[in-house]
Formats: C-alpha cells, structure tokens, sequence
C-alpha cells in the first residue's frame, strides 16, 4: 500500500496501557526512538497489538510542530522528539524541514517559511518534534 502520510516509522510495540476506550501504545523505532499513539480498543483487538508485533506509525508532516531553544514552556503533546535540522525544501509558502534523532529516525515537518526564520532553523540546528499521540495512526503487516 500506498500512503501520503510523508513519516512512516517502523518498529515494534514496547508497551500497551489500556483504558476504558482507548489504549496508549507505545513503538519502539530501529535505532531506539520511542513513538506513542493513542488507538481504540477495538484498533488494539482487529490489529491485533501486543507487545512485540511489528508495526508502522504514520504521520502525516503538516501534523508536525517544531520547536526551538528552552522557552521554559511545557506542552501537551505526548510525543517530543529532539534531533538536529538535517535538511531544509523551501518552497513558495511552506518549507519541508527534516530533523533527524538521535536514534538515526527522520521526522519531517510542514512549516511556513516565515516560522523557520522565527525559528531560527538551519541545517546543523537543534529542535524538537511535537506529535500528539491521536494523530499518530498504527498500521500492521497484513
């Protein structure tokens, strides 16, 4: 299959919280990178996750928010990923910004030109993913 999403991380279910509705998983990527997604019971049952089954998180880069230095603010976002900006595509509005983890993952993000001037983003400069762990979607071999 084919997808849009421009993140596909693969890797394997680390651990599996569940709740009432919903579970929190948790996908451990090739080089040691930890993803959560929050998914259905139902996702959990028909997909059939456990710990130790392989599976791929899709995210979709305009999902992505970039942020920059310690501005002492927390977020809410389940997922923060820390890397270092390892490629910039500038277009007419919008600039595809590559950061890669210390794992070796790479996360791309969707921003406006005018957010990686306000950030500060060039090759070679620190920043870190927000994901929020619903917009993380899990997939499974069929």
């Amino acid at each position: 299959m084919k997808v849009s999403a421009r993140n596909i991380f693969s890797g394997s279910i680390s651990a599996i919280v569940p709740g009432s509705v919903n579970a929190e998983v948790e996908l451990t990527l090739a080089g040691g990178d930890k993803l959560v997604a929050i998914v259905t019971l139902g996702s959990i049952e028909a997909l059939g996750l456990a710990v130790g089954v392989a599976a791929s998180a899709l995210v979709k880069a305009p999902w992505v928010i970039l942020v920059t230095g310690d501005s002492g603010l927390r977020f809410s976002a389940r997922n923060q990923l820390t890397g270092t900006v390892s490629a910039l595509a500038k277009g007419a509005v919008n600039t595809e910004v590559a950061l890669t983890l210390d794992g070796g993952t790479v996360v791309h993000a969707i921003i406006t030109n005018e957010a990686v001037l306000e950030l500060g983003l060039t090759v070679g400069s620190p920043a870190t993913a927000l994901i929020k762990a619903s917009h993380v979607v899990l997939g499974v071999p069929a």
